[in-house]
């Protein structure tokens, strides 16, 4: 599960060998600092936590702040960590870039999907609708229908798909391919779409 954190710059096009063009997307991978080190001997387990971005002192809190002092670390955007099989040939202070990855690699990509907000059960989950559109149904067209029974049992059943909040949910998308490799800009494209909007975070997670 070993992995570093990026963001989502957008999509885009490139030409593979045979001339065929391939949809990547675009993402900015690193640096991301190496914060902390876990090991098996003192927390039970071995990974690595990396800070992803800068943010100002003046904005980050006091406990937060002298965690990163005592360290000698900049302040950190982004706290994450991942499981790592060997911290032995990492030390604090470190960076992971997009070289961490090598083109043609297949790759899990974990983000926050879009919200959406509130949306009616059409939307949400593809309902059809209920209903013609003459005789009085216009305003029946996007409706549920039924969701419950009569005098038995006298209620509506948990898990009955109804409109509510959409989106905005953790998404893992795997076995993506890591068609390009740009380490002066530290930019990785990947083939196919990736959750998320522009601008998000994202983690890169090998195999």
């Amino acid at each position: 599960m070993s992995g570093i954190l990026g963001r989502k710059i957008g999509m885009s096009s490139v030409f593979g060998p045979d001339g065929q063009m391939i949809p990547v997307t675009v993402i900015k991978a690193g640096p991301c600092r190496i914060v902390n080190i876990k090991t098996k001997e003192k927390d039970g387990y071995e990974a690595l936590q990396f800070g992803f971005e800068t943010r100002k002192e003046k904005n980050t809190n006091k406990p937060l702040l002298g965690y990163y002092k005592k360290n000698n670390i900049e302040p950190a955007s982004i706290l994450k960590e991942f499981r790592f099989s060997n911290t032995t040939d990492y030390k604090i202070g470190d960076e992971l870039k997009a070289d961490f990855f090598t083109e043609g690699e297949k790759i899990k990509v974990r983000a926050k999907g879009k919200g959406k907000g509130f949306q009616g059960v059409m939307k949400r989950h593809g309902f059809s609708g209920v209903g013609g559109t003459t005789h009085g149904q216009s305003d029946r067209l996007r409706a549920p229908g039924s969701i419950g029974q009569s005098s038995d049992p006298s209620r509506v059943m948990k898990g009955m798909r109804m409109a509510g909040r959409t989106g905005g949910k953790n998404i893992s998308v795997t076995n993506l391919q890591v068609v390009k490799i740009l380490p002066e800009e530290n930019i990785i494209l990947v083939n196919g779409s990736v959750p998320g909007s522009i601008n998000s975070i994202v983690e890169l997670i090998k195999k």
